[in-house]
């Protein structure tokens, strides 16, 4: 079976021209997005022109939807993980997400701002 990755971006505080090419990139290339808020994301992904389905996994749902997340990546699926804004399950959802991932020996790569 090949596994996918789990892919934790980081998203601009601000100002959307902040974000990296690599960030940007990888949105284009992943499976699916989970997000924290599809009305925040979409601006975002609206702003460079990338077309992904959403899960939304924030503070309210996401202990029912990792389960699923992670059986899509597990899959082979790639997943970006991103809120809105900085960096994911610093201060934001994503944590227990992250934290499964590694439980299922999924690779995690972080996109980070500079």
């Amino acid at each position: 079976m090949n596994n996918g990755k789990l892919y934790v971006i980081a998203t601009p505080i601000g100002n959307l021209g902040d974000i990296t090419f690599r960030a940007v990139e990888t949105l284009k290339t992943v499976d699916f997005i989970v997000c924290e808020d599809t009305r925040v994301t979409k601006i975002l992904l609206d702003h460079f022109q990338i077309q992904k389905p959403f899960v939304v996994s924030n503070a309210q749902t996401e202990t029912h939807r990792i389960d699923s997340i992670i059986k899509k990546i597990l899959s082979g699926e790639t997943c970006g993980l991103v809120t809105d804004a900085g960096t994911p399950g610093i201060s934001d959802p994503g944590t227990r997400l992250v934290n499964s991932a590694v439980k299922n020996d999924i690779e995690i790569i972080g996109i980070f701002c500079t």
